[in-house]
């Protein structure tokens, strides 16, 4: 295995994949030869980073609206998200480019990285399949997709749950840690929001903080102080009946 193949735990079956996962446009344009480059693949590699990324936040945070999923997938599918991960398991210094795009900073461009790191994921779902592509991308991207959450610009649901309720009465909502599980290195963390006695929501998340900020999301979703107690339906009073009096009773003939 080669280092890259080392560092991802993964090896290809088929090398050329990734070779052609790994080879930037500018080295055909530069040597004047026609040669493949990872174009094809960073597009395949997109949609498939779009269905992993869907799906995993579609599941992590059931409280999620439409919207909020679709800029949170934005974030993580962006140039800058993907630069991340290709950062972390070193991509740049293996990518084939043309002398003149490495010497101007290729190997730490955005774009760059981003594209390889798409043209990689299509190269190995191409060479194995989605759930060990999935794998490998939520192993590598577990805790930026929490940090991504927790530093949501568009949402402050623990503020908007403390206003909201705070309109109704002057008591505050109360968070409860329930339970953490999971090894030292990976904690995860189960909690729940609670006002005037009545549990308004749970959330989990990678840390305390998180966790909260998912019940508050749930407990926004619910709504569950604007639903009261059923009351039983009234018993409708029996009619009295009425006894016909000997006078009105007409005699006959």
């Amino acid at each position: 295995m080669i280092p890259l193949e080392l560092r991802i735990g993964y090896k290809f079956r088929n090398s050329l994949l990734l070779a052609e996962a790994l080879t930037h446009p500018s080295l055909g344009h530069e040597t004047k030869k026609r040669h493949f480059d990872n174009q094809r693949l960073e597009f395949l590699g997109d949609a498939v980073l779009q269905l992993i990324f869907t799906d995993e936040l579609y599941r992590r945070f059931p409280a999620y609206t439409e919207g909020q999923m679709t800029k949170l997938r934005a974030r993580l599918v962006s140039r800058n998200g993907l630069k991340l991960i290709a950062c972390r398991i070193e991509l740049g210094q293996y990518l084939l480019m043309g002398r003149g795009e490495e010497v101007s900073g290729g190997r730490e461009r955005a774009s760059i990285l981003a594209d390889a790191f798409e043209g990689l994921t299509g190269a190995m779902y191409l060479d194995s399949n989605i759930d060990t592509v999935r794998a490998f991308i939520l192993r590598e991207s577990d805790d930026l997709i929490e940090a991504c959450a927790e530093d949501y610009p568009d949402s402050n649901p623990k503020g908007l749950l403390q206003e909201t309720l705070q309109s109704l009465s002057p008591e505050s909502p109360v968070y409860e840690i329930l339970s953490e599980f999971g090894p030292e290195h990976q904690k995860a963390f189960d909690a729940r929001v609670v006002w005037r006695g009545l549990n308004l929501g749970e959330g989990s998340g990678a840390s305390k903080k998180l966790a909260e900020t998912n019940a508050a999301r749930a407990a926004i979703a619910l709504k569950l102080w604007e639903k009261k107690p059923e009351s039983k339906p009234k018993a409708r009073p029996e009619k009295a009946t009425r006894k016909r009096s000997p006078k009105a009773v007409k005699k006959g003939g």
